[in-house]
């Protein structure tokens, strides 16, 4: 709902503290007060943060979330739908309404009246929402679905050319028209708009590769659902990229590189 981690314990954390003080004899279904209440409360929080963004600087993505790796194929499938990071960039197009109704129908599967219970309006408004949002996500879905296995073989390869810098390795693992962005949060230095065409994009990473040289580290993690890659330079994580493959080639890569949206994951890999 948020694209935040920060932001959706803080949603937690506040729905509890209300449960908590609410008279339990006046709660008539439990699951159901607390997904209207933390529905709302994320409604809300979310109106807050669009105003924010809006003052954003340069390009605002999602918090990268390391998640475990799923057990059979269809929890990957599902997972990797749910939370991954195109995903998360197509939902910031719907309303705050519009995208709590469609992740509490189509992803929770909540019938129309739980949803219009929790969102305060009708079935018939919560439809419609509904519909609206799903047209609107239809042709924005990502292109290829790739396999897994696929998927991590192409960022092995793609890891071993950037610590190799190899450049003719890099560029030849990029679609031509592969489209990079990156979040810095005005902390640290980054690109306004997406940078757009492959060899453009693999000028970029090959010169960080001659820059830091043997200081520079690559590593495979499980984030957002899927196979990504952490980039450490001088031992600390410098950012945190998702990828978008055809199953040959990237088309797009996420990079987050805003150290307020890193600390966890820097956390799990000791500080560092």
């Amino acid at each position: 709902m948020l694209g935040s981690v920060a932001e959706a314990e803080d949603v937690v954390q506040d729905a509890w503290l209300r449960w908590h003080a609410a008279t339990q004899q006046s709660i008539d279904n439990l699951e159901a007060w607390l997904v209207t209440v933390t529905t709302r409360l994320s409604i809300d929080r979310l109106r807050a943060a669009k105003t924010q963004r809006e003052h954003y600087a340069g390009i605002w993505l999602p918090e990268p979330q390391m998640t475990e790796l799923p057990a059979t194929p269809e929890e990957i499938s599902e997972r990797a739908d749910d939370v991954s990071m195109a995903y998360l960039m197509l939902l910031e197009r719907l309303t705050p309404e519009a995208r709590a109704a469609f992740l509490l129908h189509e992803v929770f599967d909540a019938d129309y009246g739980q949803v219009a219970e929790a969102i305060g309006k009708t079935q018939a408004a919560c439809r419609q929402l509904v519909s609206r949002a799903k047209a609107q996500l239809r042709d924005d879905r990502p292109r290829f679905a790739v396999p897994r296995e696929t998927h991590h073989r192409l960022l092995q390869t793609f890891a071993q050319a950037l610590e190799r810098g190899d450049f003719a390795a890099i560029n030849a693992l990029l679609a031509e028209d592969a489209v990079l962005m990156g979040d810095g949060g005005g902390r640290v230095a980054s690109f306004p708009k997406p940078m757009v065409g492959g060899r453009r994009i693999a000028q970029l990473f090959f010169a960080a590769s001659l820059r830091y040289k043997s200081e520079l580290r690559i590593e495979l993690a499980i984030l957002n659902g899927q196979w990504a890659l952490l980039r450490f330079i001088q031992g600390q994580l410098e950012s945190a990229q998702v990828f978008e493959s055809d199953g040959k080639r990237i088309v797009r890569i996420y990079v987050q590189r805003n150290p307020d949206k890193l600390l966890r994951i820097a956390a799990a890999y000791g500080g560092h």
